[in-house]
């Protein structure tokens, strides 16, 4: 692992706390494996974009006795650790956020762990173990139900969406699903 903390250390700015930061997201992806550590945009309120490291992929969390992989995004500024980091869920275009005690509309985190966050007490690890027990409770994503065809709005009936899929070698192609069925009925009438 000092290799990895080496290669993690590198990819921070040196207006990091970078020993000590790079120490702690080793710690964290020893015990959550999904997670990968990125240096990336991170767009502030006000407009204003800055570069910051980020862990982003899935944690566990059990819920009604079964495990669900939940997206997340966790962005550690300059000031880190004498600041919170801050943390979003990340749906997939399958899922929706569920607003709620924890978790705002746009899938901001707000845990009393962040807000009370206490330097040189708290850290990544402490903060995703609490997300993991705190998600379990109160789940911060659902699954979107699919709709019937009929059910479906008239626009999604008439447009096929094209769809990303792999290929046996790795590659990807675009896929344009072709329709079963004609969209109209006779005399031309639709379903919707």
């Amino acid at each position: 692992m000092p290799h990895y903390e080496a290669m993690i250390k590198k990819m921070l700015p040196k207006t990091y706390h970078r020993k000590h930061v790079a120490h702690e997201i080793c710690v964290a992806l020893r015990h959550f494996k999904n997670l990968v550590p990125m240096m990336d945009g991170y767009v502030y309120n006000d407009g204003t974009t800055k570069i910051l490291m980020c862990l982003t992929g899935t944690i566990p969390v059990m819920f009604a006795e079964k495990t669900f992989n939940i997206p997340i995004c966790v962005w550690i500024e300059e000031s880190y650790p004498q600041t919170a980091p801050i943390c979003y869920v990340r749906p997939t275009r399958e899922m929706t956020v569920l607003s709620g005690k924890y978790v705002s509309g746009n899938g901001d985190v707000t845990l009393p762990y962040l807000q009370e966050w206490k330097n040189n007490e708290y850290d990544l690890t402490s903060l995703l173990q609490v997300m993991v027990v705190m998600f379990g409770e109160f789940p911060p994503v659902c699954i979107q139900p699919h709709l019937e065809p009929e059910q479906a709005p008239c626009w999604l009936q008439f447009h096929r969406q094209p769809e990303v899929l792999p290929k046996a070698d790795g590659s990807l192609y675009l896929h344009l699903a072709r329709e079963e069925d004609p969209p109209f009925q006779e005399e031309n009438e639709t379903n919707c």
